[in-house]
């Protein structure tokens, strides 16, 4: 019965919110509520509430101060040469935005924190998605695929994970992986490659010129997300306006974006305003110094994500905007952003302790074990890879690894099949388990692109299981699953 239960609660929570018949938010704390009470033990939804609160409230806090941390570097100017370098390689062309989006995402993803990532990638890509009118769901679903693929690092957390749950060396499980790893970065890489010719198709190759000409009326929105008020131009021309054309009269049509003139070059990085308010470029190489120390810490783990982010946020108002005024200025600037991911998060929590207090995903996972085949016992490891397609879609990891993966490893065992084989087919899902509505991070990423959490879902499901089963493939054809 529970079993049951948990399946459609799950089924009825994602029809819900991809129809658009509910918020997330609402339907995160009303739907296993209401299926507590079906369940029968109503009377104990306020422990499981709490539970679940009490364990991703250390989420919670490192979510508000890492957008808090984020969004100050945003607008003091840290990322905008990032910006400017990714305008210079994209050209306006869709194509080499969105190839530019899943290799800007793989390359922060290295450390290892998936909300860290979205809202780097987002701060620098938006701009541009939304000036080109191109699909912002293309951009949500293109980072969190590749930072799917790179959670797999032994400091992402599944690795370390799977190295716990069945007591082996995180090395031994990761590296032999990377051959196939490899394969899905490149799978994730040619994805954007065909979306980005798609977008392409329908928009064709512009330049942001022609794009101003056609919506003059919102040149106020071409400040990075999370520049706050103090960072837009307040009216629709002079100097201060990033997306004025400078020039003749801003009418010509669309040229080759593949021109190298200087020209060119200008008008594209003006959409990034180098004459916001907020900009502090005595203070660039300190901001530079005091992200890299942040990130190095979070890697080697020198005092928990939360405390380093709370730290970094304070330092980093102190610093840039000294006078109370100014920080209470930016504070209010990301308020939005704290204030929807922090909600979601904890609504996030209703759900996940119905879910776990219930019994139900034990009772699920159990259910799933149970009905695989006699005869699939000596491809066990194939078996793993693809139950943890669904199964780190609808748990968290610390319940797919600490309460599926070692009854899939005992009974991988007794048929011969090698732990390490059953680790390294459990992290093949990651890039559809990085949109999965249990991860906090991925309400940073939608929230920050304006992006709808069941329009996200909609899109990126059917391109992350490909990514997830060519890795398995891939796997599987190296020996290493």
């Amino acid at each position: 019965m529970l079993t049951i239960l948990g399946f459609t609660m799950i089924a009825t929570f994602l029809v819900l919110i991809m129809m658009k018949k509910m918020s997330p938010i609402a339907a995160l704390v009303l739907i296993p509520a209401l299926f507590c009470v079906f369940v029968g033990k109503g009377a104990k939804l306020g422990d499981y509430v709490i539970d679940g609160v009490t364990s991703l409230a250390p989420t919670a806090a490192m979510l508000m101060f890492a957008i808090v941390y984020f969004g100050v570097m945003i607008d003091v100017g840290l990322f905008d040469p990032i910006v400017r370098g990714i305008l210079k390689f994209a050209k306006a062309d869709p194509l080499r935005i969105v190839v530019g989006t899943a290799i800007l995402a793989a390359i922060v993803s290295l450390d290892g924190d998936g909300s860290t990532t979205f809202m780097i990638t987002v701060s620098a890509m938006y701009p541009l998605y939304k000036r080109l009118k191109m699909s912002l769901v293309v951009m949500t679903g293109v980072a969190a695929m590749a930072n799917g693929v790179m959670n797999t690092l032994p400091w992402g957390g599944p690795t370390a994970r799977a190295a716990t749950a069945l007591k082996l060396d995180a090395s031994d499980i990761f590296v032999p992986m990377i051959p196939a790893l490899a394969v899905g970065l490149a799978f994730v890489i040619a994805l954007s490659y065909v979306l980005g010719r798609r977008e392409r198709k329908r928009l064709g190759v512009l330049t942001l010129d022609a794009v101003l000409v056609e919506e003059p009326e919102q040149e106020t929105e071409t400040v990075l997300v999370g520049a706050g008020s103090g960072a837009k131009s307040a009216g629709g021309s002079g100097a201060g306006n990033p997306a004025a054309p400078t020039g003749g009269s801003g009418g010509e049509g669309p040229v080759d974006s593949d021109s190298d003139t200087d020209d060119d070059d200008d008008r594209m990085l003006k959409v990034l305003d180098p004459n916001r308010a907020t900009l502090r470029p005595k203070l660039y190489w300190f901001n530079a110094l005091l992200t890299v120390a942040l990130l190095t810490s979070m890697i080697m783990e020198w005092l928990p994500i939360p405390v380093l982010f709370l730290l970094g946020a304070a330092l980093a108002l102190t610093v840039n905007f000294p006078h109370m005024p100014d920080q209470k200025a930016r504070l209010g600037a990301h308020a939005e952003n704290v204030l929807n991911v922090s909600g979601m998060v904890f609504a996030a929590a209703v759900f996940t302790g119905v879910l776990t207090g219930t019994g139900m995903v034990d009772h699920m996972a159990r259910w799933l074990v149970d009905n695989i085949p006699d005869g699939m016992g000596p491809h066990m490891a194939f078996v793993t890879g693809l139950l943890s397609i669904p199964l780190t879609y609808f748990m968290s990891n610390d319940g797919f690894y600490f309460g599926v993966l070692p009854v899939l490893a005992e009974a991988g065992a007794a048929h011969g099949v090698s732990p390490l084989e059953i680790a390294r087919a459990s992290l093949i899902a990651q890039p559809l388990h990085m949109s999965s509505p249990l991860v906090p991070a991925v309400y940073v990423l939608v929230g920050m692109a304006k992006v709808e959490f069941g329009d996200h879902t909609k899109f990126v499901v059917k391109w992350a299981v490909l990514t997830s089963l060519a890795i398995l493939g891939s796997g599987i054809l190296f020996g290493l699953i």
